[in-house]
């Protein structure tokens, strides 16, 4: 613990002090992009918290209705509840709407895991904000990223590991309808055929969707840049998505499809794992064959 005698000069001025908030007077940051989830690990982390408390105040600022916005501590306010917590520790920040935004993401970007939808909304929100900042009210909006635009992205890119085209083509991803977006989530389409995919239109992305809902086949790169080519000329129509989505894949080998459940249940007892199980059933279609090879020969 540090005392305030053992702080010397400017290092006094940089503590926050935390005091006690009522929860009912904390509310989410408006579009917060981070999903804020009931799991096990949430289960994990009000258990903590019941024991020992927040060990970690929440940023927050103020309200013009007396109550406050959560910068920062979203989860813990959240496990806080579950945990029957009636306040919580809070810093607060008087921050502008930009500066706000900016904190959010900076404070939730380092998660150990983030959802491709989760950095997307992020990216976009931060790049708003930062052109804000150093804008010029008289300046006209194009929809060509500017040369300072570029260079802001830049930066975040460099914050985040990641470089400009990167960022880029995640805030791409907010173009895609909310469906889409779960899927690239749940990694059932890949990044960059997503990318390619947020350039068609709404109806057209919903087209794609029923396709992949009807015999889930997930699009190649091949296919949605040629879907993606088609939709910016104004020639791609249903029928010409679903017939690009059924043209086979590149060494495409269908898959067979198991009912595991059935085959567990006529599994021997020793057979535990799927590689356990994939050797028992070749080798006892080799034996089968075998068998049929040999009533062969005495016919």
């Amino acid at each position: 613990m540090i005392y305030l005698n053992q702080l010397h000069g400017k290092d006094i001025l940089n503590i926050e002090k935390s005091i006690p908030i009522p929860i009912e007077k904390l509310f989410p940051f408006p579009n917060h992009p981070f999903q804020v989830n009931n799991d096990e690990k949430m289960e994990e982390m009000a258990k903590t918290i019941k024991e020992s408390g927040v060990s970690t105040p929440l940023i927050v600022r103020p309200r013009p209705d007396g109550n406050y916005e959560i910068i920062s501590g979203h989860r813990r306010k959240f496990a806080s509840e579950l945990a029957e917590l009636k306040e919580v520790p809070c810093i607060i920040r008087n921050l502008t709407e930009d500066e706000a935004v900016i904190e959010m993401v900076n404070s939730n970007m380092q998660r150990e895991k983030i959802l491709p939808s989760e950095k997307a909304f992020a990216y976009k929100m931060k790049l708003e904000a930062q052109k804000h900042q150093g804008k010029r009210t008289d300046t006209t909006l194009s929809q060509v990223a500017t040369k300072s635009e570029k260079s802001t992205a830049e930066k975040i890119g460099n914050e985040f590991g990641e470089s400009k085209d990167t960022v880029y083509r995640y805030i791409r991803l907010t173009e895609l309808i909310p469906e889409l977006l779960k899927l690239v989530d749940e990694d059932r389409i890949a990044f960059t055929p997503a990318v390619d995919i947020s350039y068609l239109t709404e109806d057209e992305q919903y087209v794609l969707l029923n396709i992949y809902d009807y015999d889930e086949k997930t699009p190649t790169v091949p296919q949605t840049r040629h879907l993606k080519m088609l939709s910016q000329e104004g020639k791609l129509t249903a029928d010409k998505i679903e017939e690009i989505m059924q043209e086979k894949k590149t060494n495409q080998v269908e898959k067979m499809k198991l009912d595991k459940e059935r085959i567990r249940k006529l599994l021997p007892k020793h057979i535990i794992t799927d590689k356990q199980a994939e050797d028992f059933i070749a080798k006892c279609i080799e034996e089968h064959n075998e068998r049929e090879r040999r009533k062969a020969l005495v016919r």
